[in-house]
Formats: C-alpha cells, structure tokens, sequence
C-alpha cells in the first residue's frame, strides 16, 4: 500500500509546486506527447520481453501495489509448520512423511497452515525438498546443494521484469526527447502561424521532456526498485526453508533444525528465539 501513497505524494508535490508557482495542469495535457512517450515504452518493452515476462511484470506490478510480504507471524507459523513435519519423521519414521508429501491436499499438517498452502511457490519448494529426503535418493549433505540451484533459478527468474523494467526508465528520458524533437519539427513546420501557436507548440514539445523525465525517475525505476526488495523477501522466505530441511536431512533434531532456520532471518521479520521455543514445545506431539 505504501507504493500507492508514494505515487501520490510524487504527483502531490509535482502539481502542487507547479500551480504554486502559477502554473495551469491543464497545460501538462498533450495528448500527442502522451501517445509517443508511453507508446513508444510500450513498444520498447514488447520488443525487449518475451510474452510470459510480460505477465510476470503485471503480476508483480500488483503484488507491488497491493500485496504484502512475508510478517514476523508468517514466518512464525512456516517455522512451527516445518517444527511439526519434523516431529512427525523423526518420532515415526521418514516413510511417515510420505502421505503428507504426495497427498499435501489430504494432510493434516499442512491444512492447518492455508496461508502457506495457498503460494503455489513456497509449497513447491518444500515439497521437493523434502522428497530426496524420503526417497534417501541422494545424501544429506547434497540436499542443501539441490534445493540452493532451484533457488538460484528462481532469483534469476524473479528478476527479469526488474531488468526489463529498469530498461524502459532508462529508455524514457531519451524517449522524451524523442518527443520534444518532433514536437520542435511540428512547430517549426507552423512558424508561420504566428507566436502564440508557437509558443503552444514549443510548450507541448518540452512537455515531452517533462513526462519522459518525470515518468522513469517519479514511478518506473522505484517501481523496479520495489520489486527487487519484494523478490528478495520471497528468496529470505525460501532460504528459510532451506535451512530447516538441510538441516534435518543432516539430523539436527527438530528444535534445532528449526532454530537454524530461525537464525537465518532478516531482524524485522525474526521470531524471538524464546517465544517460538515455548510454542514449540507447547504443540501437542503429531500422531503421524
């Protein structure tokens, strides 16, 4: 939400010191300068993305605007989440796991947490990284390994529409120009008209300038910027997921595999390590 009170406040302050100063906003109206600047940004960024990235920057455009990251709450039900899973593999066996792994629907662990279960990504990615340990299809220690190359693989993709995105602030200052310039052309083409049709033609071609300007540095390049601090967040989340599971893959008991996990997270969003100790132990022991 804080995206949208960012937006307004760079428009706030923009029109507000403009009319301030005399200014009328309704002289910032070319529509020409409209069509060329983001006509053309939106060609850059067709040219420039293949379609699913395209989606993909819609999609973390509204996530940016109207989602929120991963709380310190969150963060305390994946730990107590992932506390029970254990449990259930180190009192009954990993074989124990393997309905709650194949059927996650059908589990009576995770349908407590459907918060969790809801993020396709995140179920994905504890799912597959506790089936190596199940199947004993590779060793411990090769886990972590395994489950950092699908992460690596999800950053590089997380981070595709920020490059994207930051090519286009980048492509609209000169865009800008682009407009300004023919802009100049029309107006020398109607120099003839008199001065106050120049003055109105030269007006509207700075106004490109202005938007190409204004555009890249007031919304796209923070809004890229945003994006990279959302796709951090959701790498913290997973890695958070990582060092629970390697770390029981490699046989830290539960507590401590967890409180590995714990330790892993950025401050503002970390579990006090005495609280979640006490709710830990104060969940009644998993049957299977």
């Amino acid at each position: 939400m804080l995206i949208l009170v960012g937006a307004f406040i760079v428009m706030a302050a923009t029109l507000g010191g403009f009319m301030l100063a005399g200014g009328n906003p309704l002289v910032l109206l070319h529509v020409s300068e409209f069509v060329v600047i983001f006509g053309v940004a939106l060609g850059v960024l067709l040219i420039a993305s293949p379609g699913h990235v395209i989606k993909e920057i819609i999609h973390k455009t509204k996530e940016a605007a109207f989602g929120k990251g991963a709380s310190k709450d969150d963060y305390f039900d994946l730990l107590k989440m992932l506390y029970e899973i254990f449990m259930v593999g180190r009192r009954n066996g990993l074989i124990a796991l393997e309905e709650h792994v194949m059927s996650p629907g059908q589990s009576g662990i995770f349908k407590r947490y459907p918060k969790f279960t809801s993020n396709k990504i995140r179920m994905e990615f504890l799912l597959n990284g506790i089936k190596p340990v199940i199947d004993g299809k590779i060793k411990p220690d090769q886990l972590e390994d395994l489950m950092s190359a699908e992460l690596d693989a999800k950053a590089e993709e997380n981070d595709h529409p920020v490059h994207l995105l930051q090519l286009v602030g980048d492509s609209l200052p000169g865009i800008g120009i682009v407009a300004a310039v023919l802009g100049i052309i029309n107006t020398m083409a109607g120099i003839a008209d008199g001065p106050e049709v120049v003055g109105e033609r030269v007006a509207a071609a700075l106004t490109g300038t202005l938007l190409g300007i204004f555009a890249a540095y007031g919304f796209i390049n923070p809004l890229a910027n945003r994006i990279k601090f959302n796709n951090a967040s959701d790498q913290e989340y997973l890695r958070c997921i990582l060092c629970a599971v390697g770390g029981f893959a490699k046989g830290l008991a539960p507590l401590t595999a967890v409180e590995v996990a714990r330790r892993s997270l950025n401050g503002s969003v970390q579990p006090g390590a005495d609280e979640l100790e006490n709710a830990l132990k104060a969940m009644p022991s998993p049957s299977k």
